[in-house]
């Protein structure tokens, strides 16, 4: 199958001969000829690669990567400025909203298609380099880590053992790690005044946990603690920041992730308030069954109402 690309430039004869160019090379090619055409057919097609003219009417350049970027769907794709300026404040402008590459107009046919195919090489190692492990944890921060002074920054990090019914943290303590699950289960929930626990979610091999306390800069507002032996890597915070402040590519993953989560968290309030309690307890063995990846398994009655928001002897 061949990469897309998207071309956004409002020149009809430059954005024909790119059409034509990139045809010939092996890409399926979409254009669009204005900045505010251009978003929505990003948003619809999900190109492999954008490229996208500054100076256009409607929306210019800079828009387009602005609005992208602020999308889950669209915010890792390579984007590649085309432009015909060349001062110092326009690359600078551009590479600060997160385009990956600059291609000056007039440009070079080669270095176009070897610019195009170096940044989906990146684009789909960084994709394909995140395996759902601790090696894999490793491979993706590595590959993520573009500057030298990231080079050391993973050093000392730690794995820790635990065992089932541990508490990893407790509502009110302060955070100090990213932790990520190398092996086994965990599972966040709240409790009410009456001591009545509400598991939020459930966490296995090859997730994160805890990192909105530490987007927030806040205590804990909920309690973790393991459902099978685990083994957690804790990711220090400065880690955890410094890429998320200085890699695009992390970023848009853990943008993602917050996205994810909220959708999940509004479709488990909006089922407390409407759904039967039958509806509820299977759903929750599905939840369960799904995020430890099994078709059987062995689940206590405590859990299992704690899941799905009701009376353990229902």
């Amino acid at each position: 199958m061949s990469h897309k690309i998207l071309v956004i430039e409002d020149n009809k004869d430059v954005r024909e001969n790119l059409e034509e160019l990139l045809m010939l090379s092996g890409y399926t090619v979409y254009t669009a000829e204005n900045g505010k055409s251009g978003t929505s057919k990003a948003l619809e097609v999900i190109p492999d690669i954008i490229l996208c003219d500054i100076m256009m009417p409607e929306m210019d350049g800079y828009g387009v990567l602005r609005i992208l970027s602020n999308q889950p769907s669209t915010m890792d794709i390579p984007f590649i400025f085309l432009t015909a300026k060349t001062e110092k404040e326009d690359f600078r402008k551009g590479m600060g909203l997160g385009a990956d590459d600059y291609i000056t107009k007039p440009y070079d046919d080669v270095q176009l298609l070897d610019t195009i195919d170096i940044r989906l090489r990146k684009s789909a190692r960084i994709k394909n380099s995140f395996e759902r492990n601790g090696q894999g944890l490793q491979r993706f921060i590595d590959e993520a880590k573009a500057q030298k002074e990231f080079d050391k920054l993973s050093e000392n990090r730690e794995v820790r053992k635990y065992h089932k019914k541990d508490v990893v943290y407790e509502v009110g303590q302060y955070p100090k790690w990213l932790y990520f699950i190398q092996s086994g289960s965990t599972k966040s929930y709240q409790s009410n005044d009456f001591g009545k626990e509400y598991t939020t979610n459930i966490y296995a091999k090859g997730d994160f946990f805890g990192y909105l306390p530490l987007l927030q800069g806040e205590k804990y507002h909920d309690n973790v603690s393991v459902i099978d032996d685990c083994e957690l890597c804790l990711i220090p915070i400065e880690d955890f920041t410094l890429l998320l402040f200085n890699n695009r590519e992390f970023s848009a993953k853990f943008i993602k992730m917050l996205a994810n989560q909220s959708e999940e968290t509004e479709k488990q309030l909006i089922e407390l308030a409407y759904s039967s309690v039958r509806k509820r307890v299977a759903n929750a063995l599905i939840k369960f069954s799904e995020s430890k990846n099994m078709t059987t398994m062995s689940i206590l009655r405590d859990d299992i109402a704690s899941l799905a928001g009701t009376a353990k002897d229902i």
